[in-house]
Order: structure tokens, then sequence, then C-alpha cells
């Protein structure tokens, strides 16, 4: 890998389109598992010019009020009134739910290892339950922040909200909902050294000119945020470069959930599986195995067994164990490598059921994920951002 470099990130706000969407389908979810533990949940959204589209499959004992909890949702965001482009009372919301297939179904309920091999008793829930889709899925963690994560998504996620926050508290009232970020971090010697350049775009009142904008931002965005040591003479800003930012949201651009599976991970540092993380039940393997990834990557950086990893986990429909695990330290490594992965075997369960139990994912925590990243918040909800394995592991080296 090369030593020394540039690396961008990006994040959305909020208020962007793709992120209504995100929103709404894990507020969807939050509610009904919130009801029913066991409830599946696959649900995506669409968001356009006055409009919302829930589709999806869900089966479960439960009932929720979509149409509500859109509105709910978008109000919550900021989206109030026709002039910003969308408004949560008037919206319309279009619904096209089905339950889940059964032949999915019956992989879930009864794994492959108790159907086929029959190596497993029936009613042993965490031997029994098998991954809710094939798939790959990529957890990473690293030295570069406090929190572990890639320095440029972790400046770029604090400074949409960063938005939010100066939006909502009105020290910055001229700004709407809708906005991004993107920051570029110059590396040498495969450490973060200063910061490149920051690209901000806020949708803005129509008659706020863009000084009033630009020294806003500057003031009590950026310098609030970014730490002045990455700060020089030669560091660029752009803000609002086309020079206005009045249309935004869905009236401008429309949303899908599940588009923005980059900035929810780690900026595009390493490697992603593909499938989104929003609208689904933790017997998705999409979800859960990635979240397992993060936590067994995080506890494995925490510990000093590496500097830097990048894990693997890849899974059958329907079975519960996965097929392979890889792990990748990037010469990190302060053991023998082909130590790792007997230790993660070792310590971490990596059945889609087991995940569940040791994550606490059966719990109406998901809409807070759903905006600013799944990776890197330390909030207790978050509990696959726990570092509780490190000195088992430490024990080991």
């Amino acid at each position: 890998m090369e030593k020394n470099y540039f690396f961008t990130s990006e994040s959305v706000t909020e208020g962007h389109p793709d992120k209504i969407a995100d929103q709404i389908s894990d507020a969807i979810l939050d509610d009904l598992i919130g009801q029913d533990s066991e409830a599946r949940v696959a649900v995506e959204t669409l968001v356009a010019t006055g409009l919302v589209l829930v589709a999806g499959q869900i089966t479960t004992t439960g009932y929720v009020n979509i149409p509500k909890i859109v509105r709910e949702t978008v109000r919550e965001i900021g989206y109030t009134r026709a002039k910003y482009g969308f408004d949560c009372d008037t919206c319309a919301v279009l619904t096209t739910i089905e339950e889940q297939s059964k032949d999915i179904s019956i992989g879930v309920n009864n794994a492959w290892e108790v159907r086929e091999e029959k190596t497993m008793p029936e009613k042993n829930i965490i031997a029994s339950t098998g991954a809710g889709d094939q798939g790959m899925m990529f957890g990473f963690a690293c030295r570069e922040t406090p929190e572990l994560m890639p320095l440029p998504i972790s400046l770029a996620h604090k400074l949409t909200h960063r938005l939010a926050e100066v939006r909502k508290n009105k020290i910055l009232p001229y700004l709407r909902p809708d906005g991004k970020s993107q920051v570029t971090v110059q590396y040498q010697n495969g450490n973060p050294y200063r910061v490149e350049a920051i690209v901000i775009a806020a949708q803005h009142h129509p008659k706020v000119g863009k000084d009033t904008i630009n020294e806003g931002i500057m003031e009590d965005v950026i310098r609030a945020v970014i730490p002045p040591e990455y700060l020089d003479q030669n560091t660029k800003y752009y803000i609002n470069s086309t020079g206005r930012f009045v249309i935004g949201g869905p009236q401008a651009d429309t949303g899908l959930t599940g588009r923005k599976i980059i900035a929810d991970t780690y900026g595009g540092v390493g490697s992603h599986g593909g499938g989104c993380f929003s609208g689904k039940d933790p017997t998705k393997v999409d979800r859960s195995g990635s979240y397992a990834a993060r936590y067994i990557a995080k506890n494995i950086v925490a510990s000093g067994i590496a500097d830097r990893c990048e894990i693997q986990i890849a899974y059958a429909i329907g079975v519960a164990n996965p097929i392979s695990i890889m792990v990748d330290t990037f010469e990190t490594e302060k053991i023998p490598h082909s130590r790792i992965i007997p230790l993660i075997k070792k310590y971490f369960d990596l059945r889609p059921a087991a995940i569940i139990e040791y994550l606490k994912l059966k719990r109406p925590i998901y809409k807070k994920t759903a905006a600013y990243g799944h990776f890197g918040r330390e909030l207790e909800e978050f509990t696959w951002e726990k570092t509780d394995k490190a000195d088992l592991l430490k024990k080991e080296i």
C-alpha cells in the first residue's frame, strides 16, 4: 500500500433524500420490533417530490401505521413546510407490503445444519436459525481516531451532524435539512497528517447571501468540528461551490433506501459487501453480520493484536455457520497471522442467532443508525462498538 497519499470520504445530513428513506425504513422496523421481537422485516423506501413509497415484506404479529410513522419521521428531520420542497403533512404516502417469502423463512427457522446435516438439535434457537440471505459482510477498524475509525469518514460525519445541530438549535437559522460534506485527508507514512480539502453543501433560505453562509459555516461548523492541528494555510474550503443551494431534499433528488452504503460504513476505506442495512431485521446478515464484523475488527485493534484490521464473513442462505472468514491486518499484526482466525472462532460465535443475542439486536434501536454512520458512534444502543472482548484477546498475545 502506498504510504503517502490523499483519501476522501463523504457524509450526508439526515435531510438528504437517501437518508430520509433510510430513516423511514428503520423507523418502521423499530415500531415493529418493539411490538414483536421476532418480526421479519425487509422494507425499502423511495422519496420524491411530494411522495413517499414504502414497499417490502413484513411478517409479524404486530401492526404498523406506516403513514403515521412516515409523517413523524419527516417532521423530526425538519421538512415541515412546503416551501422547503417537502412537507410531512401533505406528502402522499403509498405502501405495497407482502409477507416474507415462505421459501426464505424455511431456511431462517430451520437451518441447513438441522434440516440436512442433522448435526444440531432443532429446538436450539442459536443452532437452528439460518442466515436470512447469502452474501459477504465486512468489518473494519484502525487506530486513526479514538473510536477506531478512518479519519476522513469520522470528520465527514461530524460535519454533517454539526450542520443539523446548528440548524435545529437556530445557530444558523437560515439552513434547511438537506446537506453533504466531504473531507480529503493527506497521509504521510500511512498516518493522517493534515486535511487537504473540506467540501460543504448546505441547503439554505433563498434570501441569505453567500458571504453570510460561508462565514457561518466556516465558524460554527468547520472550526467547531475539525481539530485545528489538521488545518493549515493550504487547506482548501468549498462551501456551496455552485453559489446557491435552495432547492433540496426530495424535490431536487429522488431518495432510496440503501443508496449511501459507503457513507454508512467506512467511507470507502476497506471493502463493502454490497448489501445495505436499513429496513432489515437482524436475521438479515447484511445487517447483523456487518455489525458482528465491525465488533470483531474493533476488538482486535483495541486488544493490540493489530493496528489495522479488516474482516470478511460470508454466509449461505438458510445456513447457520458462516462458510468463510477472512482477516487482513495489512501487515500490522503483533502475533502470527495464522493465529487470528482461530481466536475469532474461539471468542466470537458468528451464527446469526448468536450475533443477535450477544449484540442485543432484537430491540428498537435502528432509527438512530440510519444517519451519520452505523459505526464509530459509541452510543449505548450500538453494542457492536464495545471493546469488551479486548482484554480476553490481549491475554492471547
